[in-house]
């Protein structure tokens, strides 16, 4: 996996030391390690030609590398999480099938960079449940998974909880019941239903595209308005409408989801935060033939 290596060390230097204050919020960005999944499952019917330009040619397998991003929101007394990344539970052929990094992998070892244990955590907002999401929600200790975050409560739509339990075809193999049952069976997860302010100025918006009930984060800070897409746009290559996941049960809802969206993303001049692009954190958007591409990208770290 020599082409994910060097980049991945310079992205981890880069973003170790994110701090971005907006109004009374301090929203770091932590980066979980890059792991790596088929291209052309992760742009559907656009070509090669097109998508390797667009985002990266692939290595020998050809797989692409995406980052795990994960959001740290802090405000008053609260320490927020947006989602987890891939956690560490994994076995050697699981993690080498996906060019899981492990040691990488460790959010609370992540979380200790910026002076926050897992004990510090209030809250985890996971957009859906598959693997890559929700993998760190949970930690094995002598051999059982338990909550990572003993003190949190896990937010999650409900209907999202239900296709969990009893996932279709094909996403079934994303799902992994260690990622999430400890933290039922702990009375730690809350079920959302539907469009719902969570905290004052942080909502969740549910979509239906990529799998059932998927919910986005929106962070309105009063000075900035910030939109994690989870897997709507996994990457900024994937803001065009036809640039849509292989990996999507709904394709055409996530692309009528994409319409419905973006221009008023665009028309409120947001922040889209991209959960899984190794190269580009952040962007705002401009219009485009294809709907809409990224415009501005907003580095929100500073070396």
């Amino acid at each position: 996996m020599r082409i994910f290596t060097a980049s991945y060390k310079y992205l981890l230097n880069f973003y170790a030391n994110f701090i971005m204050i907006s109004g009374k919020y301090k929203i770091d960005a932590i980066d979980t390690g890059i792991f790596a999944l088929d291209g052309g499952a992760m742009f559907g019917v656009v070509p090669k030609t097109l998508w390797s330009k667009a985002y990266h040619p692939g290595d020998e397998l050809n797989r692409i590398p995406l980052a795990a991003r994960v959001i740290l929101i802090q405000f008053d007394n609260k320490k927020i999480l947006i989602d987890t990344g891939n956690g560490t539970k994994y076995d050697q052929k699981f993690a080498d099938r996906f060019a899981i990094d492990l040691e990488a992998s460790d959010l609370i070892a992540a979380l200790n960079k910026f002076d926050v244990g897992a004990e510090d955590i209030t809250d985890v907002i996971l957009t859906h449940l598959h693997f890559d999401h929700a993998g760190g929600a949970t930690r094995l200790v002598d051999g059982e998974a338990v909550p990572a975050f003993p003190n949190a409560k896990y937010y999650i739509q409900k209907e999202h909880l239900a296709w969990a339990k009893a996932p279709k075809p094909k996403d079934k193999a994303s799902f992994i019941e260690d990622d999430f049952i400890p933290v039922l069976d702990s009375n730690q997860l809350i079920e959302v239903e539907g469009e719902t302010e969570l905290f004052p100025g942080i909502s969740v918006i549910p979509v239906n595209g990529h799998t059932k009930a998927m919910q986005l984060i929106k962070i309105d800070t009063g000075k900035d308005l910030f939109v994690y897409m989870a897997d709507l746009c996994p990457t900024a290559a994937h803001i065009p409408y036809p640039y849509v996941m292989g990996y999507d049960n709904f394709p055409l809802t996530t692309i009528e989801e994409k319409k419905m969206l973006l221009p008023e993303l665009h028309k409120r001049d947001a922040i889209l935060i991209f959960e899984h692009d190794a190269f580009c954190q952040a962007a705002r958007i401009k219009e485009h033939k294809s709907g809409f591409v990224k415009s501005e990208e907003v580095v929100l770290t500073e070396k």
